[in-house]
């Protein structure tokens, strides 16, 4: 049997802690692989002006797959100023490094699940168990962005629609440097590739509903082609009710109703807000994982930040790297193992022992190492 590879970019902040962690879960669960560390994050930026090394893309090239810890950013001028003295006058510019890996390895779909494990303090409620399938690499996050404004840009933009001048020729008027521009694009391609995963992944889960959320009344373009492509592919699957909800509504709803929501799809943004909101639900991002899928290769993270203020310190909640580990091996079609790690966090979570401040607060007993060595201890004593 061929070792799998797997890389590992542990990034910045508690990164490298979560995922030294859940490697060492995966080993106790009986997990075999290589892994091979990549060079990722902030350090990277500021020393070599590349928070993503080509040396880094070219070792994921050669893995099955990658577990990423955590990743600082910053705004262009605070990156820039950060910068080592001899690379800031090269103009370069800093771009997230995650965003970045989605766009080159194409990791098109982020499935985030956002599941209440009993007996987790945090939970709203204990039935919670939403599936939020995210686009990934299109939407308002692609990428496509100016300042100051090109001219050609504003000078189309300024042209007039349909009869009537657009906005943007006020805006051309009053200088360039006056306008910064993000934009928001979608393909039919992408939305078919989003949607369809989400109706075939509540097929094969035994789920009941889909819920496009989106905001096309108006976002009349791209929300409407959104629209358009689920209602359509909605037809594929009968067996699968498909409902529609606006972004703003359904955040209030998700809030006072979870129960109505099981498996949502939404473009890139919409689908980061609402899973941050769903793992809002089920204890916070400390429980919350995530997962970027192409379709030959794939990243596991945490949904979780750098968090800078408790590096170090070994106090991060290593539950959401674990449990990236486990979708890791789900993936890789590895579950038996996956079904014991998760095991093992649901009981822990039930006996009440993720006990990290994140949990129970800054006086909280417990640590990085107390969580990891008791998953470790419970896998021991599974049943084979």
């Amino acid at each position: 049997m061929t070792t799998r590879r797997i890389a590992l970019l542990p990034g910045d902040g508690i990164g490298a802690e979560v995922i030294s962690a859940a490697i060492r879960v995966l080993d106790a669960a009986g997990f075999e692989a290589e892994y091979l560390r990549g060079d990722v994050g902030w350090h990277y930026w500021c020393t070599e002006g590349d928070a993503l090394p080509a040396r880094t893309v070219e070792l994921l090239r050669r893995c099955d797959a990658a577990l990423f810890g955590a990743i600082t950013s910053k705004p262009a001028d605070e990156a820039a100023a950060e910068l080592a003295p001899a690379l800031r006058s090269r103009g370069l510019k800093y771009s997230s490094p995650i965003v970045r890996l989605r766009q080159l390895f194409d990791l098109h779909t982020a499935l985030r699940p956002c599941r209440a494990y009993p007996g987790n303090p945090r939970n709203i409620r204990d039935d919670i168990d939403i599936v939020v399938f995210r686009e990934n690499t299109e939407g308002l996050y692609g990428g496509i962005e100016w300042h100051p404004l090109p001219e050609s840009v504003a000078r189309a933009m300024a042209d007039e629609t349909d009869g009537h001048p657009t906005k943007m020729r006020r805006w051309f008027d009053a200088g360039l440097d006056n306008v910064a521009l993000s934009t928001r694009f979608v393909s039919r391609a992408g939305c078919e590739r989003i949607v369809r995963a989400a109706f075939q992944y509540a097929v094969q889960n035994g789920r009941r509903r889909v819920t496009l959320l989106e905001k096309p009344n108006v976002l009349r373009e791209t929300g409407g082609l959104f629209t358009r492509v689920f209602r359509q592919i909605a037809t594929e699957f009968p067996a699968i009710e498909a409902r529609e909800a606006n972004i703003d509504s359904a955040c209030m709803q998700m809030v006072t109703d979870p129960g109505r929501f099981d498996v949502v799809v939404a473009e890139n943004m919409f689908g980061d807000i609402v899973s941050d909101l769903a793992a809002g639900l089920v204890g916070g991002l400390g429980f919350a994982p995530s997962a970027n899928i192409g379709d030959r290769f794939a990243v596991f993270e945490p949904t979780h930040g750098s968090a800078p203020d408790i590096a170090g310190r070994g106090i991060a909640n290593p539950i959401a790297a674990i449990l990236a580990a486990r979708m890791m091996l789900e993936w890789l079609g590895e579950h038996e193992i996956a079904a014991r790690v998760e095991s093992a966090v649901a009981s822990l979570i039930a006996d009440g022992l993720v006990n990290t401040p994140d949990v129970a607060g800054p006086d909280a007993a417990g640590t990085t190492e107390s969580i990891t060595r008791q998953l470790i201890e419970r896998l021991a004593h599974q049943p084979a």
